[in-house]
C-alpha cells in the first residue's frame, strides 16, 4: 500500500473515504467518532480497520524562513523614486487623519497640522526618524508560548481568510455566517499546522449582536485555538476587551502583556489619502500597551489609486508611513508592520482583481519598500473567484507567488478566501493549505553532502539499470519527497474506477474529517474560569454601544 491518497464514492452520497498507508479508513459523513475526541485506539462503528485522521501526514508546525532571495523587479532608482514620491505627498499633499487625539499628537510633534480639515503634512525627516524607531523583527507570543512567530527578516507566516462577511460549502451553498461557522473555521485553523496565526474573523458570526460579537468571538478564538490571535481596531471598547482577555488567556498581570507582543491589529487607510477615526483609535490604543499593528493601505489601482503601479505603490506607501509615524509618537519602538494590499480593479466593471500580474509585482514591489525603511512585510493570498475552482487557484497560486517572492513576512487570508473577501469556503480552505505545505516544503533548506549526491547509487545503477531497487532508494523512499494531503496522483483509468472524485469534493470529505478529528487545545480551569466571567461582565455592561 502506497502513501497515495485513493478515493471512491460512497452508496449514493457525495461522502468519499481516503485510505492511508497506516491501513485506515475514513470517510466524511458515514463515520462518526466512537467516545469523543480520543485517538489511536478509536475504530469505525461496527468494527473495521483503525481510523486514521485526515492530517496524520500533515507538515509539522515549525518556523518557516524563505530559501531564495527576494524578486526586486525595480532598481535601486525606482524605489529611490517612488520613496521621493511618497515624501511629496506627505509634504505637500498632506493625509487626513479623522481623529481629534492624533490631529493633537502630530501637531505636537511639529508637523502641519489643519485641526478644522483634519489634513497633515509630514517633513521627510520626520517620518523616517520616526520609522527608524520601529523594530525591523520581533516575535508574537501567543498563550501557548510553542506557537510564538517571528516577523521580519526571512520569517513567514500564515494567516487564515477574515472578515469575510459570508460562508460557502458544496453543501449548503453561499450564505451569511453563523457563530457555528465561524468557530468552525477556527477549529480547521487550529488543526492545520500551516496555519500559523488567526487573521481575524475568518466568517463574521453574524448571528451574534454587533455589541457583544468581539466578546465571543474573541473568547472562541483564544479557546478553540492556541496560535496568535488578531483583534479589530473599531473604536475604544472592542481593542480594549480584546487585549484584557489575551491577557488573561496568557496569564499575565498588565507588565507582563505589555512588555512585548501578545496579539496584534490592522488597520487599513480609507484611500485614497484617509485614515479613519475608529481604526486610528485602536490602533492607539494597541500601541500604548505594546502590541504589533499592520498598517495596510487598500489601495485598487485605477481607483482608489493611480492607474500606474509607480503610483499606486508611492500612495501606498505615503499613507501607510503617515500612520506608522503616529504610533510612534504613541509608544516609540512600537512594532509596526508595512501592509501592502495594492491590487488593480477591472476596467471594464470596476470590479476589484486578485491576482493578477500587476498584484504580484505590487507585492514584490512592496517588499522592496519595506525592506528600504526596515520594516516587517505583511501580504495576502486573494481571489476573485466565485467558486473554489480552477480560476481560484490560479489567481491564489499567482498571489501567493508575489507574496512570497517579495518576502512577505505575514500573508493574510492565506487559506478559505473567496470571492474578492466577500466569502470564505470550507472547500478552498483545504485546498489552499495543501498550496501553503508545499510552499513550505520548497523552502527547507538542501542538503548537499557526500551521502546526497549518491555517487555510489549511480555507479551502483549505471546506464542499464533503474533507481526503484537501489539499496541509496530503498533507504529513503518514505521520506524522500513531499506526500500531499489532498492530490491524487493516479492513473486516469484507476482515478475513474475509484469515483472520479473531483478536488473539490476531496476538500468537501476533508473539511468534515478534520473536524471530526478536532481536540480543542488544553486551556488552565482558573484561567477559562476568569476569560468567562470577564466575557459574562463586558456583556451584563453592554459590550462596545452600536445603537445611536
Amino acid at each position: 500500500q502506497s502513501s497515495d491518497c485513493h478515493f471512491q464514492n460512497v452508496d449514493d452520497n457525495k461522502g468519499c473515504y481516503r485510505q492511508t498507508d497506516l491501513g485506515g479508513v475514513m470517510d466524511n459523513q458515514n463515520d462518526k467518532p466512537d467516545g469523543g475526541g480520543g485517538r489511536g485506539n478509536r475504530r469505525r462503528r461496527g468494527g473495521g480497520p483503525l481510523k486514521t485522521p485526515f492530517l496524520a501526514g500533515q507538515l509539522d508546525w515549525a518556523e518557516a524562513i524563505f530559501l531564495d532571495s527576494p524578486t526586486e523587479p525595480v532598481n535601486e532608482d525606482g524605489v529611490e523614486a517612488i520613496h521621493d514620491a511618497s515624501m511629496r505627498i506627505l509634504e505637500e499633499t498632506g493625509i487626513l487623519f479623522m481623529n481629534q487625539d492624533a490631529l493633537a499628537i502630530l501637531r505636537d510633534a511639529g508637523c502641519d497640522v489643519d485641526m478644522d480639515s483634519q489634513s497633515v503634512r509630514m517633513d521627510r525627516d520626520f517620518v523616517m526618524a520616526a520609522v527608524d524607531k520601529a523594530p525591523a523583527q520581533f516575535t508574537i507570543t501567543p498563550r501557548n508560548l510553542q506557537r510564538e512567530i517571528t516577523l521580519g527578516g526571512s520569517h513567514f507566516n500564515f494567516g487564515q481568510v477574515a472578515s469575510a462577511p459570508n460562508v460557502m460549502d458544496l453543501d449548503k451553498g453561499r450564505r451569511v455566517g453563523t457563530r457555528a461557522d465561524f468557530q468552525n473555521f477556527l477549529r480547521l485553523s487550529q488543526s492545520f499546522n500551516c496555519i500559523h496565526f488567526n487573521s481575524g474573523y475568518p466568517v463574521e458570526p453574524i448571528d451574534i449582536h454587533a455589541s457583544v460579537r468581539h466578546l465571543d468571538a474573541i473568547s472562541d478564538m483564544l479557546t478553540l485555538t492556541d496560535k496568535v490571535v488578531h483583534a479589530y481596531s473599531l473604536g475604544p471598547e472592542r481593542i480594549e476587551d480584546a487585549m484584557e482577555m489575551v491577557r488573561i488567556a496568557a496569564g499575565l498581570d498588565d507588565a507582563g502583556f505589555e512588555s512585548r507582543p501578545h496579539m496584534f491589529t490592522n488597520i487599513n487607510s480609507s484611500s485614497p489619502l484617509k485614515h479613519d477615526w475608529p481604526m486610528l483609535d485602536g490602533a492607539m490604543r494597541a500601541a500604548r500597551r505594546g502590541q504589533a499593528i499592520v498598517v495596510s493601505p487598500f489601495t485598487l489601482a485605477g481607483a482608489m489609486a493611480p492607474v500606474t503601479l509607480a503610483g499606486a505603490i508611492a500612495q501606498q506607501n505615503a499613507e501607510g508611513l503617515a500612520a506608522i509615524a503616529l504610533l510612534q509618537q504613541v509608544r516609540a519602538g512600537t512594532p509596526v508592520i508595512y501592509g501592502a494590499f495594492t491590487s488593480n480593479v477591472d476596467m471594464k466593471s470596476g470590479a476589484p482583481a486578485f491576482g493578477t500580474p500587476e498584484y504580484v509585482r505590487a507585492m514584490q514591489m512592496s517588499g522592496q519598500m519595506a525592506r528600504r525603511y526596515g520594516l516587517p512585510l505583511r501580504a495576502s493570498n486573494a481571489n476573485a473567484a466565485n467558486a473554489p475552482d480552477a480560476q481560484a487557484m490560479w489567481e491564489s497560486v499567482m498571489s501567493l507567488h508575489g507574496s512570497l517572492s517579495g518576502h512577505a513576512n505575514m500573508v493574510y487570508h492565506a487559506a478559505g478566501w473567496m470571492e474578492g473577501g466577500l466569502s470564505a469556503s470550507f472547500e478552498k480552505f483545504v485546498i489552499d493549505c495543501e498550496v501553503l505545505q508545499q510552499f513550505l516544503y520548497a523552502n527547507r533548506p538542501i542538503s548537499i553532502g557526500q551521502d546526497d549526491l549518491a555517487l555510489d547509487a549511480i555507479a551502483e545503477v549505471g546506464p542499464f539499470g533503474h533507481f526503484f531497487g537501489a539499496d541509496h532508494t530503498q533507504s529513503r523512499y518514505r521520506d524522500a519527497f513531499y506526500a500531499p494531503l489532498l492530490s491524487d496522483w493516479r492513473n486516469f483509468e484507476s482515478w475513474e474506477e475509484a469515483g472520479a472524485v473531483w478536488t473539490h469534493d476531496r476538500a468537501n470529505a476533508a473539511w468534515k474529517r478534520i473536524l471530526e478529528d478536532y481536540e480543542a487545545p488544553p486551556m488552565d480551569a482558573a484561567i477559562a474560569e476568569e476569560l468567562s466571567a470577564f466575557v459574562d461582565r463586558r456583556k451584563a455592561e453592554g459590550g462596545a454601544p452600536t445603537d445611536f
